[in-house]
């Protein structure tokens, strides 16, 4: 989870020079040493004014505009950040919207990106602010029922308490991921490493394959969720499965990528991804090394965005198409209204469009821009 919210936070705690080089800075340590004294009198004394601890959990405008300013201070050409930005940062493509930018810029960047990732979780899954879409992501508690100001009085002592060893953006990024575990909204993190577990034997597979047999790299599914309680795979799931699977049976692509989260109904135990893996291996038949799985989309968007980001991480050939094989209604919406949504919703397009095939099937190409995050978006950044 705090990878893949806050890559570039990650990389300050797990790369020892950069660490090393942080903690040591008495700037920063002020920084951290106000923080904490802050959040832990707040545990002590907001007592049910639940905006008190969002006050001081959260990393204020002039806390963020001070680590800005004294990180453009510490970056020089040749030390451990400028080694950063340019070995983890800019391959990462995690900031790839801020990528036309020299060193010290991008690390800035980077650095109120995860900043403010850090406060929307805060505000959502303890503040109870509305997430993008407040049907399916909204916070588990009534943030006015009692007792419950008491949950995040533990939360925030905890944090602080937690936090002795870190760095100046530890004490709040970690009230920030219990608040998301608190509220069992840990789905970014599903199935990782997907290339170890669940996508491995496709990743086997793909090392020996001759890809110039193919015309495609892969077929997505986009996942459709029940809205019943309990119902594991929706009938617009299934349906599309069989379509996959023709197409899969025809030699078109290697893969079938199914894609979708634990979305449709709220908090369902049900990841769509799984469910239809599931039924592409034992009810239809398929070997398993012929299935990726993208188990964290929550919507049409970031099915074909992470569809992207995976082909990219895992090496596939950018030189084909992919096809996005799904009911007409989606498909025309794929290729005619996705892309728009795209700009509003995540500030870029991850895909070109290509042609469209039939009325369920459609050529898309991925772009680079797939590996930047979603800072607002804490399941699936």
């Amino acid at each position: 989870m705090q990878s893949k919210n806050y890559y570039l936070l990650t990389l300050f705690t797990e790369l020892p020079a950069v660490k090393k080089f942080l903690g040591e800075d008495q700037v920063l340590a002020k920084l951290k040493q106000d923080k904490e004294g802050r959040m832990l009198e707040s545990a002590k004394n907001c007592g049910k004014d639940i905006g008190c601890y969002i006050r001081a959990t959260m990393l204020s405008k002039e806390e963020i505009s001070q680590v800005s300013t004294r990180l453009g201070e510490l970056y020089q050409p040749g030390n451990s950040l400028d080694k950063m930005v340019k070995d983890h940062l800019i391959p990462s493509g995690c900031y790839q919207l801020f990528s036309a930018q020299e060193g010290k810029q991008l690390l800035i960047k980077a650095w109120e990106q995860d900043a403010r990732a850090v406060n929307f979780a805060i505000s959502v899954y303890a503040g109870g602010q509305k997430p993008n879409y407040p049907k399916i992501d909204s916070i588990s508690f009534n943030v006015k029922d009692k007792g419950y100001n008491e949950l995040v009085a533990m939360n925030t002592g905890i944090s602080a308490a937690e936090a002795k060893e870190g760095l100046f953006f530890t004490p709040s990024m970690l009230f920030a991921l219990h608040s998301l575990e608190i509220n069992e909204r840990n789905d970014a993190a599903d199935y990782e490493p997907m290339a170890e577990t669940v996508n491995r034997p496709a990743l086997e597979y793909a090392k020996k394959l001759k890809w110039d047999r193919y015309k495609y790299t892969l077929i997505l599914v986009p996942g459709e969720g029940p809205e019943e309680e309990g119902v594991a795979l929706s009938a617009g799931g299934m349906l599309r499965c069989r379509l996959a699977a023709l197409q899969y049976k025809q030699g078109l692509a290697p893969f079938i990528m199914v894609s979708g989260g634990r979305v449709h109904p709220y908090k369902t135990k049900y990841n769509e991804a799984a469910e239809m893996k599931r039924y592409l291996i034992q009810t239809l038949h398929l070997p398993e090394y012929a299935i990726l799985m993208e188990p964290q989309a929550r919507h049409t968007t970031t099915n074909i965005r992470n569809c992207a980001r995976l082909i990219f991480r895992y090496g596939f050939p950018l030189d084909k198409a992919c096809i996005s094989s799904t009911s007409k209604s989606q498909s025309y919406y794929i290729t005619a209204i996705v892309p728009e949504r795209c700009k509003q919703e995540l500030g870029f397009v991850p895909y070109n469009n290509g042609k469209r095939l039939s009325d369920t099937k459609a050529e898309f190409f991925p772009l680079v821009s797939s590996l930047q995050i979603d800072f607002d978006e804490p399941m699936d950044p």
